[in-house]
């Protein structure tokens, strides 16, 4: 008899290895992910009303979550955050400076080593970059356009802060300069036709790709582009409740704000207004191209994509003629749209969700195993399925701020400028000082919707506000609060101020909340 054992043995392994095979070649390609961010753009003044495009094939397409928001309202502690998924007072870029840490030869040492995207490139990922990272970026003292952050293959960054004409970019650690020719130079459409030409190179790549579009819009100087300069004319900045009211029971910036706003101040709200809009259209096309690309290329189907802005914005509310930094809604909430592959469309959640979730969520997609010391969550849970009943979602969250000051005669028009910063040349009136530094515990769930926040000045100047009854933040309730739930909000707020990793993703314990008699009539 002819011994057939070997041959058995032999088929059984080729069976395997045929399984082996076909298993590999079941298994989904890793997905591509598009992470589109905006400079400055709102939601509580209708900084989305712009963006019927996005609205539609993003939002439409698949997720918009109603409580996105920055954990510093501020353009690099915010980027900063976002890149590593982590709280101001863990990576340490505190302001817009570089005495600030933002982008500083410390941070570069440190917290931008294990940016989200270095993980990313870990996977096998082709990695793009193209407009503004960080303030100082490209700066002598930061480096130069010679330094590329670690993890990006194709990099086009912008040198220092947000402009549409007549800037510099890091192209792959060369100076490019760029004038004010439209057709060659506006950024919001550079960084379109950029995205473009490496959708069309990645088309033959096989790896997957992460894709960062960093738009300048709708930061100042407010540059739109020519077609658009006639859109909105008969627009003015949200008359919100707080519009040009006194805050006479808020800290020390915002009580010396000029109020009532003179005519000029008005009339230039006015015109930022319509011209903020006007910029964010350019991004609204970019982004329509983008998803027409993804499309042609048979790309979209595996493709994340992801829009948010960094910080929120405020025109005229508080007597505040324009900027950001402060604690209140306009300046903390922002907009977050996820569309990709097990998405459904047109879904709405209302979990709290953060800048710092942005890092961890990349990271999980790409397949990588999110860091221990990163702050956030990841987005995962939310994006595939509603949460199960025994899990809790964050319930409450640290805003902070370092306030920043510009040395005495950097506004030659206004007087007694010493310890202030981002100071109006029309009326005077200034956005920041070194006394606007504050901590807040931002509480929401399904029956608490509440701020609590203390500053670092010689006030010790303590804020409290009862959203669900107060959306505007008119009145301040630190004196109608029993003082045992003011201590509870001083507990928890001490703790947030120094979690680290798993201790900033505990869910919190929730206040009995009840003021000691009624608030808001």
């Amino acid at each position: 008899m002819v011994d057939t054992s070997g041959i058995m043995n032999m088929s059984r392994l080729l069976a395997v290895l045929f399984l082996l095979y076909c298993s590999c070649c079941a298994t989904p390609k890793k997905p591509n992910i598009v992470f589109i961010l905006t400079d400055d753009q709102d939601v509580v003044l209708g900084g989305m009303t712009p963006m019927t495009k996005v609205k539609k094939l993003i939002g439409s397409a698949g997720i918009t979550f109603t409580n996105m928001f920055t954990t510093n309202p501020l353009c690099c502690p915010s980027r900063s955050s976002i890149l590593t998924g982590n709280y101001v007072h863990n990576h340490g870029a505190l302001n817009n400076s570089i005495s600030g840490n933002c982008s500083s030869p410390l941070w570069q040492n440190g917290a931008e080593k294990s940016a989200f995207i270095t993980y990313v490139k870990q996977m096998g990922y082709n990695t793009f970059f193209a407009g503004k990272y960080l303030n100082q970026y490209g700066d002598k003292d930061a480096g130069g356009v010679e330094h590329i952050p670690p993890g990006w293959d194709w990099w086009n960054g912008l040198v220092h802060n947000s402009v549409y004409y007549n800037y510099k970019l890091s192209v792959n650690g060369t100076a490019e300069t760029h004038g004010h020719d439209y057709k060659k130079d506006y950024l919001t459409d550079l960084i379109n036709n950029r995205a473009q030409d490496f959708l069309t190179i990645q088309h033959e790549n096989s790896k997957p790709f992460f894709m960062m579009l960093s738009t300048p819009a709708c930061h100042a100087p407010f540059d739109s582009a020519p077609q658009f300069m006639k859109n909105y004319t008969n627009k003015r900045a949200p008359r919100t409740a707080s519009y040009n009211k006194h805050g006479s029971d808020k800290h020390w910036l915002v009580r010396h704000q000029v109020t009532p706003m003179k005519n000029d101040s008005v009339e230039n709200t006015d015109d930022i207004f319509r011209k903020r809009w006007r910029t964010l259209l350019s991004v609204d096309d970019m982004v329509e191209n983008v998803i027409n690309t993804l499309s042609k290329k048979k790309l979209l189907n595996n493709t994340y994509i992801i829009y948010s802005s960094d910080n929120g914005y405020h025109l005229g509310q508080f007597s505040m003629p324009r900027d950001k930094r402060h604690l209140y809604e306009f300046d903390i909430r922002v907009p977050l749209l996820i569309r990709g592959p097990g998405i459904p469309a047109g879904k709405v959640i209302d979990e709290p969700v953060l800048n710092i979730d942005l890092a961890p969520t990349f990271i999980e997609l790409s397949g990588h195993e999110v860091p221990s010391d990163v702050d956030g969550m990841s987005l995962i849970t939310l994006l595939h399925s509603n949460l199960p009943a025994s899990s809790r979602w964050r319930q409450d969250f640290l805003v902070e701020h370092n306030g920043e000051h510009a040395p005495d005669g950097k506004y030659p028009p206004c007087k007694n400028t010493g310890g202030l910063q981002a100071c109006s040349p029309i009326d005077c009136s200034c956005e920041d000082a070194i006394n606007n530094t504050y901590i807040c515990r931002r509480t929401l769930n399904d029956t608490v919707n509440m701020m609590y926040c203390e500053f670092s000045d010689s006030e010790s100047f303590v804020e409290m506000y009862n959203i669900s009854k107060d959306p505007d933040q008119l009145v301040n309730i630190i004196h109608q609060v029993d003082p045992h739930i003011i201590e509870e909000q001083n507990e928890r707020l001490e703790m947030l101020m120094i979690c680290q990793g798993a201790s900033c993703r505990e869910v919190g314990p929730i206040p009995n909340f009840q003021p000691l008699h009624s608030d808001v009539e």
